[in-house]
């Protein structure tokens, strides 16, 4: 099966979950998911820590300075050896660099693994490990499997645009938990990545 012919199976299997999934689909149309599955797990983690709890806008913004500043994605060797003054004046806080540096470290002594080793762990086992490093949580390796190693099957349970994607879609009074998240999730499966994808557009208005 092609990836076009599974968004289509997708979206067809979830708007025939209820009348507010079939109103949203039909709004926000074909299923147009993009990932970046050349990029190696350092590069995406790197990535995915430029965002933590910053808006689009605002990590594209730290992002590109960052990459500006090395003149190309930078190795692992390179984060390691960049001045905390440096990486400070791109924008990131002092934890956000410890983490940035633990990432790298990670990359060079094995833990974070390369992506021929990735491909095949499963979505658990990659949790398990990359959560062991310090200021890396689950949303942020959730992330990596749903951009970077092209998942299928990731519900960010508690991630606020997908909470208050459905909150909004169920016209609900309060963003349901993570546990609430992962419950009502598991009706999407294995297309809970395009489920998130059709929350993270969920009409504002």
């Amino acid at each position: 099966m092609t990836t076009a012919d599974f968004y289509t199976e997708a979206s067809h299997v979830l708007m025939h979950i209820d009348s507010d999934w079939n109103n949203l689909i039909q709004v926000v149309g074909p299923c147009t998911f993009t990932q970046k599955p050349e990029r190696e797990p350092y590069e995406a983690l790197v990535r995915a820590v430029a965002y933590q709890q910053l808006s689009t806008k605002a990590g594209d913004a730290i992002l590109g300075k960052f990459i500006r500043q090395f003149g190309a994605f930078p190795a692992p060797a390179q984060l390691i050896a960049a001045e905390f003054d440096d990486l400070r004046g791109v924008g990131f806080s002092g934890r956000k660099i410890e983490t940035l540096k633990g990432i790298a470290e990670g990359a060079i002594n094995g833990l974070v693994p390369s992506r021929e080793i990735a491909d095949n762990m499963s979505n658990e086992a990659l949790i398990e490990r990359l959560v062991t490093l310090k200021g890396i949580g689950q949303w942020t390796v959730e992330m990596m499997l749903i951009f970077t190693m092209a998942r299928m099957d990731i519900l960010p349970a508690d991630d606020f645009g997908v909470a208050d994607g459905y909150r909004r879609l169920k016209k609900l009074d309060a963003v349901p938990k993570r546990k609430q998240m992962a419950e009502i999730g598991k009706a999407w499966s294995p297309y809970r990545t395009i489920a998130s994808w059709y929350l993270w557009r969920v009409p504002k208005v």
